[in-house]
C-alpha cells in the first residue's frame, strides 16, 4: 500500500510538473518569422518602425530613400562609417539582405513629430536658411536643396532628407565628414563641403534644419537630371557579392 501511495504521489508530481512546463511554454511570446520581427534589432535603437530614438542620437530611418539606406548599411559593414555595434550586426549579411532591409524601411510612410525648440539667434537661423536654400557661390558651396530636394526631404535614389533630424545629429555628421571619420566612395562631396563650411556655418545650418516643420508631403523628390558636383555618395555598388 505504501509503495502504491508513493507511486501515485510521484505520478501526480510528474503530471503537475508537465502541466507547469506546458503553461510556461504557452505563456512565451509567439515568434513570427517575418522581416519586421527580424528587424527589431534595428528598431531597438532607431525607434518603433524606425521613427528615431527620443535621445536624438539614433536617426530616423523610416521613409529614407532605399538607395541611401542600402549604402549606409554597406558603409557600416565595410568600415567606411565606423560604429562597432552596427558593424558587428551587419558583418554576416550579404548585399541582397541589406537591400531587403533598406527597402523595408524606405517604404514606411509615417508621420513626423513636431520639431523640438532650438536655441539659436535670429541671425544664425537666417544664415542657416540662406545656406540651405541658396548656398554660397563665393565659396563654392551649393545649396543643400540642390542635392537633398527642394523640400529637403531627400532625393531619389540615394540622398537622404535633412528635415526631421536633431541638431546634435546633424552637427555630429558634419564633424565626421570633416575629420574623415565618415567616408564615401570618391569623390567624397560631403567631405569637401564640410571643409568649406566653418564651425559657425555648420551650427547655423543644423539649427535651421532642426527647427523646421516637415511639409505635408515628406517623400523624397524624384532624381535630378544633374547634381551641382560629383559625389561618391551616389555610388551604385554591385548587386551582390
Amino acid at each position: 500500500m505504501q509503495a502504491h501511495a508513493r507511486a501515485r504521489r510521484w505520478t501526480l508530481a510528474a503530471l503537475l510538473g508537465l502541466a507547469g512546463a506546458a503553461n510556461a511554454t504557452d505563456s512565451r511570446p509567439v515568434f513570427e518569422d517575418t522581416l519586421a520581427q527580424r528587424l527589431q534589432a534595428c528598431t531597438a535603437c532607431h525607434g518603433a518602425q524606425g521613427r528615431a530614438a527620443p535621445d536624438g542620437y539614433y536617426p530616423r530611418i523610416a521613409g529614407k530613400p532605399a538607395g541611401y539606406l542600402y549604402h549606409q548599411l554597406q558603409n557600416f559593414r565595410d568600415g567606411r562609417r565606423p560604429y562597432r555595434l552596427m558593424a558587428q550586426m551587419l558583418q554576416p549579411l550579404g548585399d541582397d539582405y541589406l537591400r531587403t532591409m533598406a527597402e523595408h524601411f524606405a517604404q514606411l510612410d509615417l508621420p513626423y513629430p513636431a520639431p523640438s525648440p532650438v536655441q539659436a539667434s535670429p541671425q544664425a537661423l537666417q544664415r542657416g536658411a540662406t545656406l540651405a536654400r541658396h548656398g554660397d557661390a563665393s565659396r563654392q558651396i551649393p545649396a543643400c536643396a540642390q542635392c537633398h530636394g527642394a523640400r529637403l526631404t531627400g532625393m531619389l535614389p540615394t540622398t537622404p532628407g535633412l528635415l526631421g533630424l536633431p541638431r546634435d545629429y546633424l552637427n555630429a555628421q558634419m564633424g565626421a565628414w570633416r575629420t574623415g571619420l565618415r567616408r564615401a566612395h570618391a569623390p567624397d562631396c560631403m567631405a569637401t563641403l564640410a571643409q568649406r563650411l566653418d564651425a559657425e556655418d555648420v551650427s547655423a545650418v543644423a539649427s535651421w534644419l532642426a527647427s523646421q516643420p516637415l511639409p505635408a508631403d515628406t517623400r523624397p523628390a524624384p532624381a535630378a537630371t544633374a547634381l551641382p558636383m560629383a559625389c561618391g555618395s551616389t555610388y551604385t555598388a554591385p548587386e551582390a557579392r
